[in-house]
């Protein structure tokens, strides 16, 4: 598979490849090009050429080609899915699911495409003002292998709709279905230079993207440190920023919480994508008079999950998507035995079964009596382990879901209004839940606080993000 470039699917300058492994299954799926310093330089002064052209397309007409190509991806949604499971290791329904999310997101911006509008301003002895919104001009995204094609979708459908062109950069591991859906707007008829995929590592085509003097906007999601890189090198050339860089999302259960949605919840916030996603349950605090109870349904519910290859339907999780992943959740698996910090009450460790040799699988853990210093408590773990901490009350659980440097998400399950409240008020998180956990709709803005990163994606306020504002003084 080639890269996007101009509207055509071109191999890298210097020629060199590197190959797409199935995380299920240890075997090659496909090889894509090596991308370097000089073919990011020709796809920023493709995304440059085109930014005159397509900046000065109506709204509307922008919206029509996002819509094609939403059309498109649903017709080809069986496909792509396939595509993503074998690449990404995610079972083939939350596969079906997040191509449906990325048609989701276009359509949603399509219907903001007439809602860009300025303001009028009258100004007493100097005539009137008035504000344009413009678009910024070539933009950059880097984004992570998790779930890479809806957040593809998060950063292109914003950029796109508002009018600037784009250069986007997907993770290493996982390019297949992101240059897949780049060859889909090639087709809904975006005009050549407009979206460009550039393959390749992190610190040569990602800095290199950062690092151009042409790129006015970069838009990254990934972890913290290099996010701070990121940020670093985007400061030197005055560019603006977004970054989403993970999180310790805590979910606390009240005493008065519908167990059985809560430890559901749970199951779903945590395991999902095999517990590899920025919003996933991370820690778990719950009131001690209930949590005897709680981690009994939580415990029946993780037994019942069936680990295997995404490829077959009737898997519940597949498969952490890369070695490095694999090889961080065994160590902290280890290291909960080995100095005593915290008591394994299901799994703990690689799993039998046919073939599972071949694949980086993991089984679904839950751990209780975790200390306050513990790894699982502070680092964000993308993995399927899950910590049980036990509080006496809310003010309790509040503090220690505070006492991360993260700051992303948190969710409260309570029937008690005030609880709620108190929660939303003083849980420091962009996104905060109450009685659900994990879903973020396009309408609604998403971001983190701390260092779970700044700017939002999603929803009107991601438009403001790509758009700067022009101030006119007018006097007759």
């Amino acid at each position: 598979m080639k890269m996007q470039i101009n509207g055509k699917a071109v191999e890298a300058c210097g020629g060199e490849v590197f190959g797409i492994k199935n995380p299920a299954t240890g075997e090659l799926i496909e090889q894509v090009p090596r991308g370097t310093e000089e073919d990011v330089a020709v796809a920023v002064e493709a995304a440059s050429s085109a930014f005159t052209g397509w900046a000065s397309a109506s709204p509307q007409q922008r919206g029509e080609v996002l819509y094609r190509a939403a059309e498109i991806v649903r017709q080809r949604k069986d496909e792509l899915a396939s595509l993503l499971t074998q690449e990404q290791g995610k079972p083939i329904v939350e596969a079906r699911n997040e191509i449906e999310g990325f048609a989701h997101v276009l359509e949603y911006y399509c219907g903001l495409s007439g809602s860009q509008r300025g303001d009028f301003i009258p100004v007493p002895g100097n005539g009137y003002a008035f504000t344009v919104k413009k678009p910024l001009g070539v933009c950059a995204a880097i984004i992570p292998w998790n779930m890479p094609a809806l957040i593809m979708g998060w950063k292109i459908a914003p950029v796109l709709i508002s009018g600037n062109t784009l250069v986007l950069k997907p993770a290493s591991n996982t390019p297949l279905t992101n240059l897949t859906l780049a060859s889909i707007f090639v087709e809904a008829g975006l005009p050549a230079g407009v979206l460009n995929v550039v393959t390749g590592p992190g610190e040569t085509v990602g800095e290199s993207l950062v690092r151009s003097p042409e790129v006015r906007k970069i838009s990254f999601t990934g972890e913290a440190r290099t996010g701070k890189r990121v940020a670093e090198l985007a400061a030197c050339g005055m560019k603006r920023i977004t970054l989403e860089l993970g999180g310790s999302d805590p979910m606390l259960v009240c005493d008065d919480a519908d167990l059985e949605s809560a430890a559901a919840g749970a199951l779903r916030g945590r395991f999902y994508n095999c517990g590899q996603t920025c919003t996933a349950v991370k820690r778990l605090y719950v009131f001690e008079s209930v949590a005897e109870e709680f981690i009994k349904k939580l415990e029946t519910g993780i037994k019942s999950l069936r680990l295997g290859n995404g490829m077959d339907k009737n898997i519940s999780m597949g498969p952490l998507n890369n070695r490095t992943q694999w090889e961080y959740i065994k160590e902290l698996a280890a290291e909960i035995e080995e100095k005593d910090a915290g008591r394994i009450i299901t799994g703990g460790k690689v799993p039998e079964f046919k073939d599972s040799e071949k694949g980086y699988f993991f089984e679904p853990t839950l751990v209780s009596d975790v200390p306050g210093d513990s790894r699982l408590l502070k680092e964000e773990v993308f993995g399927p382990l899950l910590p049980v901490v036990t509080v006496k009350n809310l003010d309790e659980a509040i503090v220690g879901a505070n006492s991360t440097c993260y700051g992303l998400g948190a969710s409260i399950w309570t029937k008690n209004i005030d609880r709620a409240r108190k929660g939303c008020e003083q849980l420091n998180a962009g996104i905060i839940w109450i009685n659900q956990h994990l879903k973020v709709a396009p309408e609604v803005p998403f971001g983190g606080v701390k260092e779970s990163g700044f700017g939002r994606e999603n929803g009107p306020e991601s438009l403001s993000e790509y758009l700067e504002t022009k101030t006119i003084m007018l006097k007759i």
